[in-house]
């Protein structure tokens, strides 16, 4: 396996041949009533239960998708609601995504600078050598929050640098009020998310982070929900890997986010989480599959594949 995180995407996608990424965002009242009716697990309000179920289902999740695509982007927010229990489930969920031979993407989103920020690079992207904790990693990557400046990324990316790892940085977000300020211009016109990406840009492209691939180990967050800002990232940021959220629940379509990608399909992870996870939920795979929560997950996962792949199909 390539000790490179741009490398490994590139084979990633390569072998499953999708840029799909399903993103775990589990909510203990939204979990299939055959894994909260147990009777170890059906108190939400006891954290030990509550962890248990999420446990459960984000292993079995992720064992119907870890055939079919090439990454899981792990929330570490739903987690941390419950603790150090949570917490130890987030790690326990790494290990387990590592040994399906998944990549993963550590969805944290820090962001300080100098010592705070090595020490949360530290925390969340190097694997510990700490008595005790030897068998415990890290993710491959994860999502950090740039608007610090560079100050704020380059010690993330150092240690994604010593580890083999990765990181994403968050340019231009998938949320409704986002371009209220990172689509703010200049005097010379600008934008605040056009001169994060070259802040970025800057770091991904010093030589020692390009991979064989031809991409950097530093990537850019840029959600698909804003096509008409953002169209122009893929040509400008060639050696970049995008983290595009937004594809599914939060509304965006396959060709919003398939420009992400270039010919080949390589150069960006399409995120669905809400609309994939709770598939289960949506009449259309309940008509089909009744209570069996895992064949609504495993079809809609087929069928974003298929919709993404047809996307590119039109694209090309």
């Amino acid at each position: 396996m390539s000790s490179h995180f741009g490398d490994r995407l590139c084979e990633a996608v390569r072998t499953k041949k999708t840029a799909l990424t399903v993103g775990l965002d589990p909510v203990y009242n939204r979990l299939p009533a055959a894994i909260t009716s147990h009777r170890q697990m059906n108190d939400e309000f006891d954290a030990a239960a509550a962890v248990d179920a999420i446990f459960d289902f984000c292993t079995q999740t992720m064992r119907i998708v870890a055939p079919m695509v090439p990454a899981v982007k792990i929330n570490v927010a739903f987690f941390e609601k419950y603790l150090w229990e949570g917490l130890e489930t987030y790690y326990a969920l790494i290990s387990e995504a590592n040994d399906l031979g998944l990549e993963i993407i550590g969805d944290v989103k820090r962001g300080d600078i100098g010592h705070t920020a090595e020490a949360y690079a530290s925390a969340h992207l190097e694997n510990p050598e700490l008595a005790g904790l030897e068998d415990t990693l890290a993710p491959d990557g994860i999502t950090v929050n740039g608007y610090t400046g560079a100050d704020g990324i380059e010690p993330f990316a150092k240690m994604a640098d010593e580890q083999g790892k990765g990181l994403f940085v968050l340019v231009r977000t998938s949320n409704p009020s986002a371009g209220a300020l990172q689509d703010f211009r200049d005097a010379e016109g600008q934008a605040l998310y056009e001169k994060m990406a070259e802040i970025v840009n800057d770091i991904a492209t010093v030589p020692e982070r390009i991979g064989t691939c031809g991409y950097s180990n530093v990537g850019m967050v840029v959600g698909g929900t804003a096509p008409d800002v953002t169209a122009a990232l893929r040509t400008k940021y060639d050696k970049i890997w995008f983290l595009v959220p937004g594809y599914g629940s939060q509304g965006a379509s396959a060709a919003d986010c398939l420009r992400f990608c270039k010919a080949d399909g390589s150069g960006a992870l399409i995120n669905a989480s809400r609309s994939i996870i709770y598939a289960y939920e949506k009449p259309k795979y309940r008509d089909q599959f009744g209570d069996d929560w895992k064949k609504c997950i495993e079809q809609a996962v087929i069928d974003a594949k298929v919709e993404l792949a047809n996307a590119m199909q039109s694209k090309l």
